[in-house]
């Protein structure tokens, strides 16, 4: 049983519904704090949710935690013009990373696209690029970029050209062979279950890419968890008596078990920044 806390932001989207429901239910979190313009449909005892603007979020608001997940993503027609697409996804995550830096969790996990560059002629690809640009140059202790390609699932709004595309892609999914492989749509609850599988178990190098093919493999390894009754779940105090985590873990036990003890302390972080870009198999 662990003893770890994630922040989600962009829970009410396609994989973050599917990542909150999956880290609740996971044994290894006790707790899971989503921050969000409106509430989920989906509630659990091991769940908060804070009702927030993004566009005045603070400090105070980022919780401690081990991991913090960002799924958010729209699109120009959803968003209404340029200038919002890249609030929310450009401005919003590179804010929430700064924050979390600040706070001094160690793990951020952010979704981009496939195909996101920079210097792309494809302007959503663009903005996706020059997200996973700056985040890098923000020096965060350990930052996992997310590049699935078309995800599939049962959207909230219907999405005529997303479906138009999963469609497609599913009728030619057995073509898609070789290097063509990473082009197959992904279902949004296997990108969920891989940023967590990544989270718990993934390289710890400082920055690392995972592209489609690879979260498609993704998957936890086969270990047995120990029997908890839910009513023992939330009792702190005997989760940590019985707790036999490492030297290593035990300020982050402390942000979960009494966060009104832990003491706030400047995280040093390296200006250097090795880079890792993982290829697909």
């Amino acid at each position: 049983m662990g003893m770890r806390a994630a922040i989600v932001v962009g829970a009410t989207g396609l994989t973050g519904t599917s990542l909150v429901e999956q880290l609740c239910e996971n044994d290894e979190y006790v707790s899971v704090t989503v921050i969000a313009r409106r509430a989920p449909a989906f509630t659990h005892p091991k769940l908060e949710v804070k009702i927030r603007n993004l566009d005045t979020l603070e400090e105070k608001d980022i919780e401690l935690a081990h991991e913090l997940y960002c799924c958010l993503g729209t699109t120009i027609k959803k968003a209404g013009s340029r200038e919002q697409f890249e609030k929310v996804d450009f401005e919003y995550p590179l804010t929430i990373a700064s924050l979390a830096k600040k706070r001094g969790i160690p793990h951020m996990l952010v979704i981009t696209a496939m195909g996101a560059n920079e210097k792309s002629p494809f302007y959503y690809n663009r903005v996706k690029g020059k997200l996973e640009h700056d985040l890098m140059e923000l020096g965060l202790q350990r930052l996992s970029i997310i590049r699935p390609s078309l995800l599939i699932g049962e959207r909230e709004e219907f999405r005529l050209g997303e479906k138009a595309g999963e469609k497609v892609l599913k009728l030619v999914k057995p073509l898609l062979v070789g290097p063509l492989k990473r082009s197959r749509a992904i279902e949004a609850s296997q990108v969920a279950k891989a940023m967590i599988a990544i989270a718990l178990y993934g390289d710890k190098q400082p920055i690392t890419i995972y592209l489609s093919q690879e979260l498609a493999q993704l998957d936890f390894p086969g270990t047995q968890n120990e029997d908890v009754s839910r009513e023992n779940l939330f009792n702190w105090e005997k989760r940590q008596l019985s707790s036999t985590s490492d030297e290593g873990d035990k300020v982050n036990q402390e942000v979960v078990i009494n966060r009104d003890k832990y003491k706030i302390e400047e995280t040093v972080v390296d200006k250097e920044v090795n880079f890792q870009h993982r290829r697909d198999k």
